[in-house]
């Protein structure tokens, strides 16, 4: 292990308990785990058997597995990446919104246990508000922020250009592109592509311990 991953970790362990008892008093069912590996096997627990089971697009799932493990596993899984015509797909996302469990991460939370997402779409959003019965988020400790203004932050100008690299990055060359794409910074767009069109702040869990948080000691996704 590096010198930067041992230092990071040993911030994780001091920093996580006080972060998962803010997440708590904000009525977020709160986990901390060391490792992704134990993080996936976590949320697999959080699952019951049968479920269905449905996610946003997200690094950090891909990065610990879990995905595979959900699509293997006793769930009915709703994939949008089986659809065969964009309509198929977006019908797909709709369902998904009544599903009994929601994989996603997060772009970005405060050290006192609020939740920053940004969404182009809105489905990954929409999903933390309303709809399925649990929503499971898995997080590295390296989207942790001191304060929710400076995890806006995070989310628009580190966040959201990262992923409109990896979103578009397939687009043909008559797709719309946005400024980030071309420059790698929050140009605050109103670019027809833009993945940065909700913005929210989940600051209490309602109904209490509808939404369960991991939070991880590895840095993962954006």
């Amino acid at each position: 292990m590096h010198r930067y991953d041992e230092s990071f970790s040993k911030r994780c362990d001091l920093l996580a308990p006080r972060v998962v008892g803010a997440l708590q008093s904000r009525h977020f069912e709160a986990y901390y785990c060391r490792t992704g590996a134990e993080a996936a096997a976590l949320a697999l627990g959080l699952i019951p058997e049968g479920a269905s089971v449905s996610w946003g697009g997200s690094v950090t799932l891909q990065e610990i597995g879990l995905l595979d493990l959900v699509r293997r596993g006793p769930f009915r899984p709703l994939d949008r990446d089986t659809a065969q015509t964009p309509g198929e797909r977006l019908d797909l996302m709709r369902q998904a919104l009544l599903c009994d469990v929601y994989l996603t991460s997060v772009n970005a939370l405060s050290e006192d246990g609020q939740l920053v997402n940004i969404d182009g779409v809105g489905n990954r959003v929409a999903a933390f508000t309303f709809g399925p019965q649990s929503v499971v988020a898995v997080a590295g400790m390296n989207k942790l922020c001191k304060t929710r203004p400076e995890a806006e932050i995070r989310a628009r100008t580190y966040a959201a250009p990262l992923n409109a690299q990896r979103v578009l990055a397939g687009a043909g060359p008559e797709a719309v592109k946005t400024p980030c794409q071309h420059t790698g910074t929050c140009a605050d767009c109103k670019s027809s592509a833009c993945i940065c069109s909700f913005l929210i702040t989940t600051r209490m869990c309602r109904p209490a311990q509808r939404i369960k948080v991991i939070l991880v000691g590895e840095p993962l996704g954006y």
